[in-house]
């Protein structure tokens, strides 16, 4: 079994060694493109339509990345700075076995993220086999999709980085002749010009917290592909530049398809095949969603696998992941079931991953002044990140404390402006204040008794 697995990924959650990193610029550009150029990002600009204009739809869809992206390529940095996937990272702020609760929950969520999205893809790979063949089989497309997923992940960064390079440049061509036929179809300024709902749901603040929202659900992976980027710089703005240019074209190309269904007074629906289809580039689109869905599935199930060996580090990178692809193929055949509780996991996502990407930029470029022992992070034989017993008290108050903050200003009361920012702002503040409090009672116990255990 071990020659036959041997060209499969070797990713550990080690740290990787700067002479060992192997993607540039382009690599790390081109899976931050395939990232957010994905079929949830389509629908969402489908969604401002017609409750904003298209105008406004453009301008928050910039700016809300923009400014989403920030902490996201802060991330990143974190990660091609020590070497280590994101979730190892976390036992920096949460401990050795505080960060055992993240890594779990992560693995949960990503594995829904690949049901969702396979199904998805399995819709378009049927609409297109049935326009060209004429057969139809979903379960079949479902099955089929997913298993080339996990082939792409078993391959570890190099299947994830020789994938998102062909995908990224193949979404990007066929969104720009989708735009360039709307454009010649309809007019502009019968999008621009259009009037907006007359009791909208969603205001422009709202929409912008949404993308802001959508930026921050990707820090729970960022790290796992910028630890083998090659600069650190490079990688950065390599990321914040991807994923902008992602976002920008696959929102805007979400709100000219729905504002100019909207004008010819077709039935609006989840599936942006089904209404490009109506504009006459169904198999393009259908091609274009199941790329996208190739890309980010690929990536949700490697970082899934990677938060998978945070918590079982000696175990051989392939063999969790072929798990973990078992339960995405059965449970992507719920198919409906996935899509009727859809939005309730996305406003999950962002409710409870904020809080804690909040705290682990606190922690590492603030609390410990951008430095963490990548090697101690993983060993844990010098007990630096040990705190009490290996868990971090103080993290999990504030955790818990801006979890609760977000899901109460999101479900009970929900602001104006929406919570993403506000809940990013006070469980990085909370967690720094109590830091900074348990650090200055740490200094003065320690003045008085130098032989007291000061571990948090």
């Amino acid at each position: 079994m071990g020659e036959k697995t041997e060209h499969f990924g070797l990713d550990s959650i080690k740290p990787i060694a700067k002479h060992e990193r192997k993607v540039n610029f382009l690599g790390v550009l081109a899976i931050w493109i395939a990232a957010n150029f994905v079929i949830t990002t389509i629908l969402t600009g489908m969604l401002f339509i017609p409750d904003i204009t298209f105008q406004q739809a453009l301008f928050v869809s910039f700016a809300g990345s923009a400014i989403g992206a920030l902490p996201l390529a802060f991330m990143g940095k974190i990660g091609t700075r020590t070497g280590l996937p994101t979730m190892v990272l976390t036992r920096g702020a949460f401990g050795q076995k505080g960060a055992v609760l993240p890594a779990a929950s992560n693995t949960v969520v990503l594995v829904g993220w690949c049901w969702i999205q396979a199904y998805m893809a399995a819709l378009s790979l049927d609409y297109a086999m049935n326009y060209m063949f004429g057969y139809s089989n979903i379960n079949l497309f479902t099955i089929i999709t997913q298993i080339i997923i996990v082939f792409i992940a078993l391959f570890g960064i190099r299947g994830i980085e020789g994938a998102q390079k062909f995908i990224s440049t193949a979404m990007i061509l066929l969104s720009f002749i989708i735009f360039y036929r709307l454009f010649n179809l309809y007019q502009v300024n019968d999008l621009v010009q259009m009037q907006i709902s007359e009791n909208p749901e969603m205001t422009v603040i709202i929409a912008f917290d949404v993308v802001i929202a959508t930026a921050f659900s990707w820090m729970s992976s960022v790290c796992d592909y910028n630890r083998n980027a090659k600069s650190e710089k490079g990688a950065a703005v390599a990321t914040y530049s991807g994923y902008i240019i992602a976002s920008m074209i696959a929102l805007g190309l979400g709100a000219a398809v729905g504002g100019f269904s909207i004008l010819q007074g077709m039935e609006q629906t989840y599936d942006p095949t089904v209404l490009l289809a109506q504009h006459g580039f169904g198999l393009i689109a259908a091609i274009i969603v199941f790329f996208s869905v190739l890309s980010t599935n690929a990536m949700a199930l490697y970082s899934a696998n990677m938060s998978l060996l945070n918590i079982l580090p000696r175990t051989d990178f392939w063999k969790p992941l072929l798990i973990l692809g078992a339960v995405t193929v059965a449970g992507a055949l719920l198919k409906e079931a996935l899509m009727a509780n859809f939005f309730d996991f996305i406003l999950m996502i962002a409710t409870l991953y904020i809080p804690i990407f909040s705290i682990v930029l606190t922690d590492f470029y603030i609390i410990k002044k951008g430095n963490y022992d990548a090697e101690e992070i993983v060993s844990g034989e010098k007990n630096l990140y040990q705190y009490n017993s290996g868990f971090n008290i103080l993290s999990y108050i504030a955790y818990i404390a801006g979890a609760g903050f977000a899901l109460y200003f999101t479900y009970v009361a929900p602001l104006s402006f929406g919570s993403s920012i506000a809940t990013f702002f006070v469980s990085g503040i909370l967690y720094w204040a109590l830091m900074t409090f348990a650090g200055k009672t740490v200094n003065e116990k320690s003045d008085a008794d130098p032989t007291k255990d000061v571990a948090l």
